[in-house]
């Protein structure tokens, strides 16, 4: 059950904003301010100090390249079986913006959403009382304040928080962490982060704080990451070091072990998230619980509960059925490298087909040449977006890496992400196999195609 939100004072003004459906307001933020991403905390942090933003519970902030979804779900499914009131955000959503703030494992109602949408806008319009022109807020920013407000009305007892962008000029960073995790440093955004992992990850370190816990999860830490934690006098927790995980001998796939500084937790099963890289996000997981155990102790029973029922819609989702089709939101080389791993695991299948649209800003190049050895036929399509590479221009990358037409093998090019599946859908046979990835926005149009489809 939800806890009722705490009256707050409102504040109306003659040229504020307001809505009475959610998706009115969504629609006006995507262009409320002048620019979709625009990194640094000075407007969104006047904003939160004039709605008095601040939490009275634990808070885990979560970066990362990849694994921040599968982090985040499986602290929130552990500490929801533990029998704590969760908040968490995540971003981007997939069918609705609702699943973005799910309380206690819940989506967030448009009526909880909303009230809090205006408490936003009443204190950002609020600024002007000082002579100062209102600040401007990205969807993002504004949609985060008011999720992160709507989580601190409710007396929860841990929220959690996955980074957007980055991490040291990410909205989520206006928040001290309690605890801040790093899942894994790989090159995407190089346009606002930089061109190497040294310089990526010192971006993403920006979340860490002094003399609290700082985990990271990737196996290879740059060293920027490691000296910015000695700098700000971070309690740095590294994968190999502080904490680790081992497979029990002769059964592997079936138990593993976490070992952290001070608590072992032994015969786990794996996580119910399928890949390769799931054990190295649950024992990030684990390593955060273990360095906040005194404020939310976890019994190894809510553990166990927590790794065997823990879901996340889009990565490397296995939908049952046949043909197989497998949903994957990876849209980096690094994501790219891991879902051909998971493929390459799944056994045999005649035929493999792909139904692939990505944005054009990414490394499709990158993308392509760890999966072109997975993948028979490409179904490649156009976005609904301007930042879509077109389907024409996909076709290019997979021709220029060798993709040629034949019998067992070639490229289609469709309007949309559902006509390339239905497609998909006509020619594999129930011993094939269907994969969907490259963008959050191909992975949410099959999803709401295979929908319709089922009602």
């Amino acid at each position: 059950m939800i806890p009722k939100a705490r009256p707050r004072p409102r504040l109306f003004f003659t040229l504020m904003t307001t809505f009475a459906k959610l998706a009115d307001w969504l629609t006006h933020l995507e262009t409320a301010h002048p620019v979709g991403i625009d990194m640094g905390l000075t407007r969104i942090g006047k904003v939160k100090d004039a709605l008095g933003l601040k939490f009275d519970c634990p808070v885990f902030t979560v970066g990362g390249t990849n694994g921040k979804g599968s982090t985040c779900a499986l602290l929130e499914t552990i500490l929801l079986r533990a029998g704590y009131k969760v908040g968490c955000h995540t971003s981007p959503h997939l069918l609705s913006f609702n699943e973005r703030a799910r309380l206690n494992g819940v989506d967030a109602s448009d009526e909880a959403l909303l009230e809090h949408f205006e408490i936003v806008e009443a204190a950002r319009l609020s600024l002007r009382e000082s002579g100062n022109e209102p600040v401007t807020l990205t969807y993002f920013e504004f949609t985060t304040l008011a999720i992160m407000h709507l989580f601190a009305s409710l007396g929860l007892d841990a929220v959690i928080l996955e980074v957007g962008l980055g991490g040291r000029l990410d909205a989520v960073n206006i928040i001290d962490a309690d605890c801040a995790i790093i899942a894994s440093i790989d090159i995407d955004h190089a346009d606002y982060l930089g061109d190497t992992r040294e310089k990526i990850a010192y971006e993403k370190a920006g979340i860490f704080r002094a003399g609290r816990p700082a985990v990271c999860g990737d196996p290879l830490a740059p060293q920027t990451l490691i000296d910015h934690a000695a700098q700000i006098g971070a309690d740095l927790w590294l994968v190999g070091r502080d904490f680790r995980y081992d497979a029990q001998p002769g059964a592997e796939r079936q138990q593993w072990t976490y070992t952290g500084r001070a608590q072992k937790r032994p015969a786990l099963a794996y996580p119910a998230l399928r890949g390769a890289n799931q054990l190295l996000n649950a024992s990030a997981a684990l390593a955060a619980l273990e360095a906040l155990r005194d404020r939310l102790p976890v019994s190894a029973q809510d553990v166990r509960l927590g790794l065997a029922t823990v879901e996340l819609p889009g990565r490397f989702q296995v939908v049952p059925g046949k043909p197989q089709l497998i949903l994957d939101v990876a849209h980096n080389p690094h994501a790219a490298a891991v879902l051909a791993q998971n493929l390459g695991n799944m056994g045999y299948f005649p035929y493999t087909y792909a139904v692939f649209g990505a944005m054009k800003d990414k490394d499709i190049a990158g993308i392509v040449r760890h999966l072109k050895d997975e993948i028979d036929f490409w179904f490649v399509t156009d976005l609904p977006t301007p930042r879509a590479a077109s389907a024409a221009a996909l076709e290019g990358y997979l021709r220029d890496a060798g993709v040629i037409e034949s019998t067992d093998e070639g490229v289609k090019t469709f309007d949309t992400a559902a006509s390339a599946f239905a497609a998909a859908q006509e020619i594999a046979t129930e011993n094939d196999r269907i994969v969907v990835f490259g963008s959050h926005i191909t992975v949410a149009d099959v999803m709401a195609y295979r929908k319709l489809q089922h009602h």
